[in-house]
């Protein structure tokens, strides 16, 4: 299983706009720190913004925060946002020879289920605890 371009560009935007908490950081930053698109974060933004993750202001002084503290923001459920919650393999999409008797979606079921039980045990506070990671995220140039 791998997640989508898209989910991992929204973990790292939460990464970093939860790092640079005292203040509003901006979207050419966190697209300059990880050499990612302007474009492709603004979806991303719009996306965690309506999910209730961000807050975004616009203006010249404008910018983006974290809509709520980072231990009230489940990593399972902002996976599920970005991926969807869809089986892995979509058995009634087209005929299949072993409909009736196959076991893969069940399978495949089970395993989500379980990938999904382990994210949801985590919160965006948990990834932070690394202070490598946090420190290596901090922009003091934006300061």
């Amino acid at each position: 299983m791998q997640l989508s371009r898209f989910t991992d560009y929204t973990l790292r935007v939460l990464f970093y706009v939860a790092t640079n908490d005292k203040r509003l950081v901006t979207l050419s930053e966190i697209a300059k720190c990880y050499d990612i698109s302007v474009e492709h974060l603004r979806k991303v933004v719009h996306a965690l913004s309506k999910a209730g993750h961000l807050a975004t202001f616009r203006g010249k002084n404008g910018g983006i925060k974290l809509a709520k503290h980072p231990s009230e923001i489940n990593i399972g459920e902002v996976i599920a946002e970005a991926e969807g919650r869809q089986p892995l393999i979509n058995c009634g999409q087209q005929m299949c020879r072993l409909t009736g008797f196959c076991t893969l979606q069940s399978v495949l079921g089970e395993a989500q289920t379980a990938f999904m039980r382990v994210l949801d045990q985590y919160t965006l506070a948990d990834m932070l605890e690394s202070t490598d990671m946090r420190e290596s995220l901090i922009n003091d140039q934006a300061l």
